[in-house]
Protein backbone atom coordinates (compact mmCIF):
# COMPACT_ATOMS: atom_id res chain seq x y z
CA UNK A 1 0.00 0.00 0.00
CA UNK A 2 2.72 1.94 1.09
CA UNK A 3 4.90 1.05 -2.31
CA UNK A 4 1.10 2.48 -4.18
CA UNK A 5 0.94 5.90 -2.57
CA UNK A 6 4.46 6.61 -2.86
CA UNK A 7 4.10 5.61 -6.49
CA UNK A 8 1.32 7.64 -7.01
CA UNK A 9 3.50 10.73 -5.59
CA UNK A 10 6.54 10.20 -7.44
CA UNK A 11 5.46 12.12 -10.87
CA UNK A 12 4.03 15.21 -8.95
CA UNK A 13 7.08 15.38 -6.63
CA UNK A 14 9.64 15.09 -9.89
CA UNK A 15 7.59 17.43 -12.06
CA UNK A 16 8.20 19.61 -8.55
CA UNK A 17 11.68 19.17 -8.27
CA UNK A 18 12.24 19.12 -12.30
CA UNK A 19 10.59 22.87 -12.19
CA UNK A 20 12.43 24.38 -9.30
CA UNK A 21 15.70 22.80 -11.15
CA UNK A 22 14.45 24.61 -14.27
CA UNK A 23 13.73 27.78 -12.64
CA UNK A 24 17.30 27.71 -10.70
CA UNK A 25 18.89 27.66 -14.19
CA UNK A 26 17.39 30.87 -14.82
CA UNK A 27 17.43 33.03 -11.58
CA UNK A 28 20.09 34.99 -10.38
CA UNK A 29 22.45 33.77 -7.83
CA UNK A 30 20.84 35.83 -4.88
CA UNK A 31 17.95 34.26 -5.46
CA UNK A 32 18.74 31.01 -5.75
CA UNK A 33 19.28 30.29 -1.84
CA UNK A 34 15.43 31.17 -1.01
CA UNK A 35 14.62 28.35 -4.04
CA UNK A 36 17.04 25.88 -2.15
CA UNK A 37 15.19 26.79 1.16
CA UNK A 38 12.00 26.10 -0.41
CA UNK A 39 12.88 22.54 -1.73
CA UNK A 40 14.29 21.72 1.19
CA UNK A 41 11.35 21.83 3.23
CA UNK A 42 9.04 20.55 0.40
CA UNK A 43 11.60 17.14 0.08
CA UNK A 44 11.58 16.77 4.40
CA UNK A 45 7.52 17.45 4.55
CA UNK A 46 6.88 15.18 1.00
CA UNK A 47 9.52 12.48 1.23
CA UNK A 48 11.12 11.90 4.99
CA UNK A 49 10.49 8.51 6.75
CA UNK A 50 8.34 9.77 9.24
CA UNK A 51 6.15 12.07 10.01
CA UNK A 52 7.30 15.59 10.84
CA UNK A 53 5.82 18.70 12.48
CA UNK A 54 6.25 21.26 9.72
CA UNK A 55 5.54 24.38 12.05
CA UNK A 56 8.75 23.26 14.15
CA UNK A 57 10.67 22.39 11.34
CA UNK A 58 10.35 25.84 9.46
CA UNK A 59 11.06 27.83 13.50
CA UNK A 60 14.15 24.84 14.15
CA UNK A 61 15.22 26.29 10.20
CA UNK A 62 14.81 30.02 11.26
CA UNK A 63 16.85 29.26 14.44
CA UNK A 64 19.41 27.39 12.59
CA UNK A 65 20.10 30.43 10.46
CA UNK A 66 20.25 32.80 13.27
CA UNK A 67 23.02 31.12 15.32
CA UNK A 68 25.50 30.98 12.89
CA UNK A 69 25.07 35.01 12.71
CA UNK A 70 25.67 36.95 16.40
CA UNK A 71 24.52 36.09 19.13
CA UNK A 72 21.80 38.73 19.70
CA UNK A 73 19.82 37.61 16.76
CA UNK A 74 16.88 35.32 17.86
CA UNK A 75 13.42 33.84 16.99
CA UNK A 76 10.47 33.80 19.76
CA UNK A 77 7.71 32.08 19.40
CA UNK A 78 4.20 33.70 19.81
CA UNK A 79 4.11 32.54 23.83
CA UNK A 80 7.64 33.49 24.20
CA UNK A 81 7.50 36.76 21.94
CA UNK A 82 4.04 37.80 24.17
CA UNK A 83 6.51 37.14 27.54
CA UNK A 84 8.93 39.42 26.69
CA UNK A 85 7.38 42.47 25.07
CA UNK A 86 5.29 42.64 28.52
CA UNK A 87 7.50 43.94 31.10
CA UNK A 88 8.49 46.93 28.19
CA UNK A 89 5.15 48.11 27.32
CA UNK A 90 4.36 49.48 30.66
CA UNK A 91 1.12 47.96 31.52
CA UNK A 92 -1.53 44.50 31.26
CA UNK A 93 -4.29 43.34 32.54
CA UNK A 94 -4.80 41.49 35.86
CA UNK A 95 -5.82 41.91 39.49
CA UNK A 96 -2.68 43.88 40.75
CA UNK A 97 -0.35 41.96 43.40
CA UNK A 98 2.73 41.53 43.90
CA UNK A 99 3.54 37.52 44.92
CA UNK A 100 6.10 34.90 46.34
CA UNK A 101 5.66 31.46 45.74
CA UNK A 102 6.37 29.97 49.15
CA UNK A 103 6.23 26.21 48.96
CA UNK A 104 3.73 25.83 46.35
CA UNK A 105 1.54 28.75 48.27
CA UNK A 106 1.03 32.02 46.54
CA UNK A 107 1.61 34.68 49.33
CA UNK A 108 0.37 38.37 48.68
CA UNK A 109 3.35 40.45 49.53
CA UNK A 110 1.55 43.82 48.53
CA UNK A 111 -1.51 45.01 46.09
CA UNK A 112 -1.33 47.75 43.32
CA UNK A 113 -2.48 51.47 44.95
CA UNK A 114 -5.94 52.17 43.75
CA UNK A 115 -5.62 48.51 41.61
CA UNK A 116 -8.46 45.70 41.26
CA UNK A 117 -7.02 43.73 44.26
CA UNK A 118 -7.04 46.79 46.84
CA UNK A 119 -10.43 47.97 45.78
CA UNK A 120 -12.00 44.70 46.94
CA UNK A 121 -9.57 44.54 50.13
CA UNK A 122 -6.99 41.78 49.48
CA UNK A 123 -4.57 42.81 51.56
CA UNK A 124 -0.60 41.71 52.04
CA UNK A 125 -0.13 38.39 53.44
CA UNK A 126 -3.33 36.54 51.97
CA UNK A 127 -2.37 33.78 50.43
CA UNK A 128 -4.36 32.53 47.42
CA UNK A 129 -5.08 29.06 48.09
CA UNK A 130 -8.14 28.61 44.43
CA UNK A 131 -8.68 30.76 41.43
CA UNK A 132 -11.83 29.77 39.29
CA UNK A 133 -12.11 26.93 41.51
CA UNK A 134 -9.36 25.67 40.54
CA UNK A 135 -6.77 24.57 43.62
CA UNK A 136 -3.42 26.36 43.15
CA UNK A 137 -2.10 25.51 46.99
CA UNK A 138 0.23 22.83 47.41
CA UNK A 139 0.85 21.97 43.57
CA UNK A 140 3.79 22.45 41.92
CA UNK A 141 3.21 25.23 39.82
CA UNK A 142 5.24 27.43 38.06
CA UNK A 143 5.04 31.42 38.53
CA UNK A 144 4.22 31.95 34.51
CA UNK A 145 1.08 29.28 35.36
CA UNK A 146 -0.16 31.30 38.50
CA UNK A 147 -0.01 34.66 36.01
CA UNK A 148 -1.48 32.84 33.39
CA UNK A 149 -5.01 32.16 35.29
CA UNK A 150 -4.70 35.83 37.31
CA UNK A 151 -4.20 37.85 34.23
CA UNK A 152 -6.77 38.23 31.43
CA UNK A 153 -8.91 40.90 29.40
CA UNK A 154 -9.55 43.93 31.18
CA UNK A 155 -13.46 43.85 32.19
CA UNK A 156 -13.45 40.05 33.14
CA UNK A 157 -13.54 38.96 36.52
CA UNK A 158 -11.90 36.06 38.30
CA UNK A 159 -13.02 34.48 41.55
CA UNK A 160 -10.24 34.00 43.74
CA UNK A 161 -10.42 32.23 47.05
CA UNK A 162 -7.91 33.06 50.08
CA UNK A 163 -6.79 32.60 53.34
CA UNK A 164 -6.22 34.95 56.23
CA UNK A 165 -5.04 33.89 59.33
CA UNK A 166 -7.50 30.73 59.53
CA UNK A 167 -10.02 32.49 57.47
CA UNK A 168 -11.11 31.57 54.30
CA UNK A 169 -12.41 34.43 52.22
CA UNK A 170 -14.12 34.98 48.79
CA UNK A 171 -12.98 37.67 46.12
CA UNK A 172 -14.62 38.17 42.80
CA UNK A 173 -11.77 40.49 41.30
CA UNK A 174 -12.18 42.67 37.97
CA UNK A 175 -9.23 42.61 36.02
CA UNK A 176 -7.95 46.19 35.05
CA UNK A 177 -4.86 47.67 33.39
CA UNK A 178 -1.88 47.33 35.97
CA UNK A 179 1.17 49.59 35.78
CA UNK A 180 4.76 47.73 35.39
CA UNK A 181 7.38 49.65 36.58
CA UNK A 182 10.80 50.28 35.84
CA UNK A 183 11.94 52.28 38.53
CA UNK A 184 12.71 50.33 41.29
CA UNK A 185 13.45 52.97 43.98
CA UNK A 186 13.83 56.32 44.63
CA UNK A 187 15.17 58.06 47.92
CA UNK A 188 17.44 60.74 49.37
CA UNK A 189 20.80 59.32 49.83
CA UNK A 190 21.67 61.80 52.16
CA UNK A 191 20.55 65.62 52.49
CA UNK A 192 21.49 66.76 49.20
CA UNK A 193 21.55 63.64 47.06
CA UNK A 194 18.68 61.32 45.52
CA UNK A 195 18.84 58.01 44.74
CA UNK A 196 17.32 56.35 41.82
CA UNK A 197 17.38 52.45 40.43
CA UNK A 198 16.21 52.27 36.87
CA UNK A 199 15.83 48.03 36.28
CA UNK A 200 14.84 48.30 32.61
CA UNK A 201 14.19 50.91 29.75
CA UNK A 202 10.19 50.11 29.29
CA UNK A 203 7.60 52.43 27.19
CA UNK A 204 6.82 55.02 30.41
CA UNK A 205 10.20 54.85 32.08
CA UNK A 206 11.37 58.25 31.23
CA UNK A 207 7.65 59.53 32.76
CA UNK A 208 8.79 57.33 36.13
CA UNK A 209 12.11 58.72 36.00
CA UNK A 210 10.75 62.84 35.64
CA UNK A 211 8.13 61.64 38.69
CA UNK A 212 11.21 60.15 41.16
CA UNK A 213 13.21 63.38 40.37
CA UNK A 214 10.44 65.31 40.85
CA UNK A 215 9.60 63.66 44.09
CA UNK A 216 13.13 64.24 44.88
CA UNK A 217 13.61 68.20 44.36
CA UNK A 218 11.41 68.66 46.44
CA UNK A 219 13.47 66.86 49.59
CA UNK A 220 15.89 68.49 48.43
CA UNK A 221 17.86 66.91 45.72
CA UNK A 222 20.96 68.98 44.22
CA UNK A 223 22.86 66.10 42.95
CA UNK A 224 21.77 62.38 41.49
CA UNK A 225 22.97 58.59 41.82
CA UNK A 226 21.30 57.30 38.84
CA UNK A 227 21.88 53.13 39.67
CA UNK A 228 21.59 51.09 36.45
CA UNK A 229 23.56 48.19 38.11
CA UNK A 230 22.21 44.64 36.58
CA UNK A 231 19.75 46.72 34.02
CA UNK A 232 20.12 44.66 30.85
CA UNK A 233 18.71 47.35 28.89
CA UNK A 234 14.92 47.67 27.17
CA UNK A 235 14.05 50.08 24.49
CA UNK A 236 16.16 52.56 22.56
CA UNK A 237 13.85 55.14 22.56
CA UNK A 238 13.16 55.37 26.41
CA UNK A 239 16.71 55.78 27.20
CA UNK A 240 17.31 58.59 24.64
CA UNK A 241 14.08 60.49 26.33
CA UNK A 242 15.61 60.07 29.60
CA UNK A 243 18.74 61.94 28.67
CA UNK A 244 16.50 64.74 27.97
CA UNK A 245 16.47 65.18 32.02
CA UNK A 246 20.24 65.17 32.07
CA UNK A 247 21.46 66.63 29.06
CA UNK A 248 21.32 69.61 26.60
CA UNK A 249 18.68 69.20 24.13
CA UNK A 250 20.63 68.12 20.67
CA UNK A 251 23.30 66.78 21.77
CA UNK A 252 24.01 63.37 20.31
CA UNK A 253 23.08 60.88 22.69
CA UNK A 254 23.85 57.86 20.39
CA UNK A 255 24.29 56.84 16.56
CA UNK A 256 23.42 53.61 14.86
CA UNK A 257 25.31 52.13 11.73
CA UNK A 258 25.59 49.29 9.96
CA UNK A 259 26.01 47.51 6.34
CA UNK A 260 22.37 48.24 4.70
CA UNK A 261 21.40 50.70 7.54
CA UNK A 262 22.96 53.99 6.79
CA UNK A 263 24.32 56.16 9.79
CA UNK A 264 21.09 57.32 12.05
CA UNK A 265 22.03 59.70 14.86
CA UNK A 266 19.13 59.88 18.03
CA UNK A 267 19.76 63.17 19.23
CA UNK A 268 18.79 64.31 23.03
CA UNK A 269 15.26 65.82 22.95
CA UNK A 270 13.74 68.76 24.22
CA UNK A 271 12.29 68.44 27.54
CA UNK A 272 10.54 71.39 29.23
CA UNK A 273 12.54 72.19 32.77
CA UNK A 274 15.04 69.21 32.36
CA UNK A 275 15.20 68.34 36.43
CA UNK A 276 19.23 67.49 36.15
CA UNK A 277 20.31 69.85 33.97
CA UNK A 278 22.75 70.83 36.19
CA UNK A 279 24.28 69.52 40.02
CA UNK A 280 26.21 66.03 39.64
CA UNK A 281 25.35 63.29 38.49
CA UNK A 282 27.44 59.34 39.56
CA UNK A 283 26.00 56.54 37.12
CA UNK A 284 26.37 52.93 39.45
CA UNK A 285 27.27 50.21 36.59
CA UNK A 286 28.29 46.42 36.65
CA UNK A 287 29.37 43.70 34.09
CA UNK A 288 25.35 42.88 33.83
CA UNK A 289 24.59 46.66 32.99
CA UNK A 290 23.68 46.43 28.86
CA UNK A 291 22.08 47.98 25.65
CA UNK A 292 19.99 51.20 27.21
CA UNK A 293 21.78 51.08 29.97
CA UNK A 294 25.36 51.67 28.04
CA UNK A 295 23.66 54.45 25.87
CA UNK A 296 22.60 56.17 28.78
CA UNK A 297 26.33 56.13 30.56
CA UNK A 298 28.15 56.46 27.42
CA UNK A 299 26.50 59.08 26.71
CA UNK A 300 26.64 60.79 30.16
CA UNK A 301 30.42 60.19 29.92
CA UNK A 302 31.18 60.87 26.71
CA UNK A 303 29.47 65.01 27.36
CA UNK A 304 31.37 64.88 30.65
CA UNK A 305 28.13 64.90 32.42
CA UNK A 306 28.48 63.06 34.94
CA UNK A 307 31.11 59.78 36.25
CA UNK A 308 30.73 56.37 35.99
CA UNK A 309 31.07 54.28 39.40
CA UNK A 310 31.24 50.12 39.09
CA UNK A 311 32.65 47.58 36.70
CA UNK A 312 33.21 47.57 32.63
CA UNK A 313 29.96 46.74 31.56
CA UNK A 314 28.56 43.97 29.26
CA UNK A 315 29.37 45.42 25.74
CA UNK A 316 25.54 44.67 23.99
CA UNK A 317 26.10 47.00 21.12
CA UNK A 318 23.62 45.44 18.36
CA UNK A 319 20.90 46.88 17.08
CA UNK A 320 17.97 44.68 16.19
CA UNK A 321 15.18 45.09 14.15
CA UNK A 322 11.87 43.11 15.24
CA UNK A 323 10.26 41.12 12.26
CA UNK A 324 6.98 40.01 13.32
CA UNK A 325 5.52 36.97 11.63
CA UNK A 326 1.18 36.40 11.31
CA UNK A 327 1.32 33.94 13.71
CA UNK A 328 2.76 36.27 16.66
CA UNK A 329 5.82 34.71 17.07
CA UNK A 330 8.79 37.51 15.93
CA UNK A 331 12.48 37.61 14.80
CA UNK A 332 15.33 40.13 16.03
CA UNK A 333 17.34 40.43 13.11
CA UNK A 334 20.57 42.62 14.43
CA UNK A 335 21.25 45.43 11.36
CA UNK A 336 23.55 47.48 13.12
CA UNK A 337 25.81 48.95 15.98
CA UNK A 338 25.69 51.69 18.48
CA UNK A 339 27.86 54.28 18.78
CA UNK A 340 28.33 56.33 21.90
CA UNK A 341 28.80 60.00 20.35
CA UNK A 342 32.41 59.99 20.76
CA UNK A 343 32.24 57.05 18.15
CA UNK A 344 32.96 53.96 20.54
CA UNK A 345 31.35 50.70 19.50
CA UNK A 346 29.58 49.67 22.70
CA UNK A 347 29.41 45.99 21.28
CA UNK A 348 32.44 43.48 22.63
CA UNK A 349 34.10 41.44 19.93
CA UNK A 350 32.30 37.89 19.17
CA UNK A 351 32.85 35.36 16.88
CA UNK A 352 29.83 34.42 14.06
CA UNK A 353 28.06 31.30 15.31
CA UNK A 354 29.93 30.58 18.35
CA UNK A 355 27.25 32.00 21.25
CA UNK A 356 28.87 29.77 23.61
CA UNK A 357 31.76 31.27 24.06
CA UNK A 358 30.21 35.10 23.88
CA UNK A 359 27.75 33.50 26.96
CA UNK A 360 31.50 32.68 28.93
CA UNK A 361 32.85 35.95 28.46
CA UNK A 362 31.56 37.20 32.00
CA UNK A 363 33.00 34.02 33.41
CA UNK A 364 36.22 34.78 31.39
CA UNK A 365 36.36 38.13 33.16
CA UNK A 366 36.56 36.83 36.39
CA UNK A 367 38.97 34.04 35.95
CA UNK A 368 41.32 36.97 34.52
CA UNK A 369 40.48 38.97 37.37
CA UNK A 370 39.21 41.86 35.54
CA UNK A 371 35.91 41.95 37.76
CA UNK A 372 37.76 42.44 41.15
CA UNK A 373 41.43 43.83 40.66
CA UNK A 374 41.54 47.79 37.82
CA UNK A 375 45.33 46.58 37.40
CA UNK A 376 43.86 43.39 34.88
CA UNK A 377 42.12 45.83 32.48
CA UNK A 378 43.96 46.99 29.64
CA UNK A 379 43.16 49.57 27.15
CA UNK A 380 43.94 49.60 23.56
CA UNK A 381 45.44 53.10 22.46
CA UNK A 382 43.95 52.21 19.33
CA UNK A 383 40.72 52.25 20.82
CA UNK A 384 41.16 55.73 22.37
CA UNK A 385 38.49 58.70 22.28
CA UNK A 386 38.60 61.89 24.05
CA UNK A 387 35.38 63.31 25.68
CA UNK A 388 33.65 66.15 24.28
CA UNK A 389 33.78 69.18 26.66
CA UNK A 390 36.86 68.39 28.83
CA UNK A 391 38.98 65.72 26.22
CA UNK A 392 39.74 63.26 28.58
CA UNK A 393 40.95 59.97 27.48
CA UNK A 394 38.09 57.24 27.12
CA UNK A 395 38.74 54.20 25.37
CA UNK A 396 36.74 51.60 23.51
CA UNK A 397 36.65 48.22 23.03
CA UNK A 398 33.25 46.50 24.15
CA UNK A 399 31.32 48.17 26.85
CA UNK A 400 31.55 51.50 28.62
CA UNK A 401 34.66 51.42 31.08
CA UNK A 402 34.14 53.15 34.81
CA UNK A 403 35.55 56.51 35.43
CA UNK A 404 36.25 54.75 39.05
CA UNK A 405 36.43 51.26 39.54
CA UNK A 406 34.89 48.98 42.08
CA UNK A 407 35.63 45.53 42.40
CA UNK A 408 33.59 42.83 42.46
CA UNK A 409 33.80 41.87 46.42
CA UNK A 410 32.94 37.55 47.02
CA UNK A 411 34.28 37.53 50.23
CA UNK A 412 30.78 37.16 51.85
CA UNK A 413 29.91 35.16 49.36
CA UNK A 414 30.29 31.46 50.59
CA UNK A 415 29.23 28.25 49.66
CA UNK A 416 26.65 27.87 52.44
CA UNK A 417 24.96 31.16 51.14
CA UNK A 418 25.00 30.06 47.68
CA UNK A 419 23.19 26.68 48.64
CA UNK A 420 20.94 28.68 51.23
CA UNK A 421 19.83 31.39 48.88
CA UNK A 422 19.51 28.52 46.16
CA UNK A 423 16.67 26.75 47.41
CA UNK A 424 14.95 30.15 47.67
CA UNK A 425 15.65 29.93 52.11
CA UNK A 426 15.57 33.77 52.21
CA UNK A 427 12.41 34.96 50.51
CA UNK A 428 10.54 31.63 52.79
CA UNK A 429 12.19 32.75 55.45
CA UNK A 430 11.80 36.60 55.31
CA UNK A 431 7.62 35.62 54.57
CA UNK A 432 7.52 33.58 57.48
CA UNK A 433 8.81 36.39 59.33
CA UNK A 434 6.65 38.71 58.34
CA UNK A 435 3.30 36.66 58.66
CA UNK A 436 4.03 36.13 62.04
CA UNK A 437 5.39 39.60 63.02
CA UNK A 438 4.07 42.37 60.55
CA UNK A 439 1.51 44.63 62.97
CA UNK A 440 4.76 44.39 65.48
CA UNK A 441 7.05 45.35 63.05
CA UNK A 442 4.84 47.88 61.55
CA UNK A 443 3.72 49.46 65.32
CA UNK A 444 7.42 49.39 66.67
CA UNK A 445 8.77 51.21 63.18
CA UNK A 446 6.34 53.49 61.76
CA UNK A 447 8.13 54.52 58.98
CA UNK A 448 10.66 52.16 56.90
CA UNK A 449 13.34 55.03 58.11
CA UNK A 450 12.93 53.94 61.25
CA UNK A 451 13.13 50.76 60.21
CA UNK A 452 15.98 50.98 58.20
CA UNK A 453 17.92 52.81 61.50
CA UNK A 454 16.74 50.48 64.21
CA UNK A 455 15.73 46.56 63.07
CA UNK A 456 18.65 44.10 63.36
CA UNK A 457 18.21 40.90 62.73
CA UNK A 458 18.69 38.24 65.68
CA UNK A 459 20.73 35.71 66.48
CA UNK A 460 17.32 33.79 66.96
CA UNK A 461 16.34 34.45 63.35
CA UNK A 462 19.53 33.37 61.85
CA UNK A 463 19.10 29.74 63.93
CA UNK A 464 15.54 29.70 62.44
CA UNK A 465 17.10 30.31 59.10
CA UNK A 466 19.53 27.51 59.68
CA UNK A 467 16.76 24.95 60.88
CA UNK A 468 15.09 25.48 57.65
CA UNK A 469 18.69 24.92 55.38
CA UNK A 470 19.14 21.45 57.71
CA UNK A 471 15.51 20.86 56.59
CA UNK A 472 16.40 20.89 52.84
CA UNK A 473 19.28 19.11 53.85
CA UNK A 474 22.21 21.86 53.54
CA UNK A 475 24.54 21.13 55.65
CA UNK A 476 25.68 23.70 58.57
CA UNK A 477 29.33 24.88 58.24
CA UNK A 478 29.68 27.39 60.60
CA UNK A 479 33.01 29.22 59.29
CA UNK A 480 31.27 30.10 56.47
CA UNK A 481 27.87 31.31 58.02
CA UNK A 482 29.77 33.35 60.22
CA UNK A 483 31.74 34.95 56.88
CA UNK A 484 28.19 35.61 55.73
CA UNK A 485 26.78 36.48 58.06
CA UNK A 486 26.70 40.45 56.99
CA UNK A 487 25.16 39.41 53.32
CA UNK A 488 22.44 37.14 55.35
CA UNK A 489 21.64 40.06 57.66
CA UNK A 490 21.36 42.78 54.64
CA UNK A 491 19.03 40.34 52.18
CA UNK A 492 16.65 39.17 55.14
CA UNK A 493 16.23 42.75 56.70
CA UNK A 494 15.78 43.75 53.12
CA UNK A 495 13.47 41.48 52.45
CA UNK A 496 11.51 42.25 55.08
CA UNK A 497 11.57 45.76 54.74
CA UNK A 498 10.44 45.53 51.16
CA UNK A 499 7.48 43.32 52.36
CA UNK A 500 6.21 45.46 55.05
CA UNK A 501 6.67 49.28 53.23
CA UNK A 502 7.89 48.89 49.52
CA UNK A 503 10.94 48.26 47.02
CA UNK A 504 12.66 51.55 48.50
CA UNK A 505 13.15 50.03 51.54
CA UNK A 506 14.69 46.93 50.34
CA UNK A 507 17.73 49.31 48.47
CA UNK A 508 17.51 51.42 51.60
CA UNK A 509 19.24 48.57 53.64
CA UNK A 510 20.86 46.61 50.57
CA UNK A 511 22.78 49.71 49.52
CA UNK A 512 24.43 49.66 52.93
CA UNK A 513 26.26 47.50 52.19
CA UNK A 514 27.39 47.95 48.60
CA UNK A 515 30.72 48.89 47.47
CA UNK A 516 29.61 50.31 44.64
CA UNK A 517 27.06 52.58 45.98
CA UNK A 518 29.27 53.44 49.30
CA UNK A 519 32.10 54.67 46.37
CA UNK A 520 29.49 56.45 44.43
CA UNK A 521 27.95 58.47 47.71
CA UNK A 522 31.47 59.04 48.21
CA UNK A 523 32.62 60.41 45.03
CA UNK A 524 29.53 62.96 44.71
CA UNK A 525 30.63 64.34 47.86
CA UNK A 526 34.25 65.32 47.05
CA UNK A 527 36.91 67.29 45.32
CA UNK A 528 37.32 63.83 43.41
CA UNK A 529 34.07 64.05 41.06
CA UNK A 530 35.52 67.30 39.52
CA UNK A 531 39.15 65.77 39.22
CA UNK A 532 37.59 62.60 37.76
CA UNK A 533 35.72 64.40 34.82
CA UNK A 534 39.21 66.43 33.75
CA UNK A 535 42.21 65.85 31.12
CA UNK A 536 45.21 63.75 32.75
CA UNK A 537 43.16 61.46 35.11
CA UNK A 538 42.13 58.95 33.51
Amino acid sequence: MKCNRLAALAPVIAIFFLSAFAVAQSVPQDQLQNIKLRMAEAAISQLYVDTVNEEKLVEDAIKGMLEGLDPHSSYTNAEETRELSEPLAGNFSGIGITFNLNRDTVYVIATVSGGPSERVGLLAGDRIIAVNDTTIAGVKMKNSDIMKRLRGPKGTDVDVTVLRSRDTIDFRITRDDIPIYSIDASYMADPTTGYVRVSRFGAETPKEFREALVKLRKQGMKNLILDLVDNGGGYLNAAVDMLGEILEPGQLAVYTEGLSSPRADLMVPRTKNPLMADGRIVVMVNQNSASASEITSGAIQDWDRGVIVGRRTFGKGLVQRPIPFPDGSMMRLTIAHYFTPTGRNIQKPYEKGNAEAYRMDIVNRLNSGELMHADSIHFADSLRVSSLRTGRALYGGGGIYPDSFVGLDTTQYTKYYRNVMAKGLLNRFAIEYVDAHRKEIKKQYKTDTQFVDHFRVTDKMLDRLREMAEKEEIEYDAEQAVQSRPLFETVIKGLIGRDIYDASTYFKVYNLNDPIFAEALRIINSPEYDLLLQPGKE
